[in-house]
């Protein structure tokens, strides 16, 4: 009988061991372990490209920390300040109108890195400070010789269509929050931590 007892406890412990050994058991969530997969072998591609174009806007913008500047060298507000009741802001748009529009009725269709068409700022009690970039080509003259939407660094633009809130015709957009993390993304229209509390002009 105590050889019998050893034997079964001898069981036991072997068991128990195993038990610990073995992997732990998977949750049952392929959809979320499969898109995992695909960001890891894709996403070094792509997260370099938004990088690189994060790095560019830097480089372009930085001078332009001091609206001042951007003033001076042509950047001029329009449409208020943009904000949305429940997806936060796109905060002052100073748009340097040659690059929208070259010359009077004629809308530029032409993407280049180096030359945004806006720059974005957040009102604060200080003055406006530089959140990012955005880059903006008029629809129609881009559908005439494009079959897709414009894309940069593998971004893709987005559509805004007319009539919209800024009185322009259809256009497609790409932000770029290259001086303050946005945090649902890098290159979403809106920015979840801007605010136009501070901005004591129009707003829409």
């Amino acid at each position: 009988m105590k050889d019998r007892s050893t034997l079964y406890l001898a069981c036991a412990a072997l068991g128990t061991l195993a038990l610990a050994a073995a992997p732990a058991p998977q949750a049952h969530d392929d959809g979320a372990h499969a898109q995992g997969a695909t960001n890891q072998h894709y996403g070094n591609g792509n997260q370099s490209k938004r990088n690189e174009l994060v790095k560019i806007v830097k480089r372009v913008t930085n001078k332009y920390q001091y609206v001042g500047n951007a003033e001076n060298d042509g950047f001029q507000l329009l449409f208020g300040c943009v904000s949305d009741e429940y997806s936060g802001a796109m905060g002052l748009h100073y748009v340097k109108l040659d690059r929208y529009m070259p010359s009077p009725g004629v809308f530029d269709a032409e993407i280049n890195a180096e030359e945004p068409e806006i720059l974005l700022y957040e009102p604060t009690p200080y003055g406006p400070r530089l959140t990012g970039a955005d880059y903006l080509i008029d629809a129609a003259t881009w559908n005439k010789t494009h079959a897709h939407a414009p894309e940069l660094n593998g971004q893709i633009f987005h559509f805004f269509d007319a009539p919209n809130r800024f009185g322009l015709p259809a256009f497609y957009t790409l932000h770029v929050w290259a001086w303050k993390d946005s945090p649902t993304g890098t290159f979403v229209n809106w920015h979840a931590d801007v605010r136009c509390d501070a901005h004591s002009g129009p707003t829409q």
